[in-house]
């Protein structure tokens, strides 16, 4: 498989995390927020949780669109590879945060949330050696 092909679809698979994420984070912030005031207590933790799923989500989106667009130029590849490693980087800290909060570690979590990243970046190297190639 050619790296424009892993890239227009790990990028579509993005932009369709990314749109569920930032859906699911909006309420899951609006959600903190209610449930602080009804327990007249501080929501700190929630709403940071609730920001890294926004933060995380829309980079992922940024990601996806960026791969689809750029898929057929191999010029761009490094910005796929950066915006790759950025989006697997943030799941790796929403595993350590989600431990860190007294969950427990989930291996199967850290491969599903790895696994597009990666796959993503392979497609941006991929596209690269193509243009090195030419």
């Amino acid at each position: 498989m050619k790296g424009k092909t892993y890239l227009k679809v790990t990028g579509i698979l993005m932009i369709i995390g990314g749109s569920i994420g930032i859906i699911v984070g909006v309420v899951a912030l609006l959600g903190a927020t209610a449930l602080a005031k009804l327990l007249e207590t501080s929501a700190a933790g929630l709403i940071f949780g609730c920001i890294l799923v926004l933060v995380s989500a829309i980079v992922q989106l940024i990601a996806g669109i960026t791969g689809v667009k750029n898929c057929s130029r191999p010029e761009k590849a490094q910005t796929c590879i950066k915006l790759g490693v950025a989006v697997a980087l943030l799941s790796l800290a929403g595993n350590i945060i989600s431990v860190a909060a007294g969950n427990s570690f989930s291996f199967t979590n850290l491969i599903t949330g790895l696994a597009l990243p990666v796959l993503y970046i392979i497609g941006a190297v991929l596209n690269k050696k193509s243009l090195e190639h030419s």
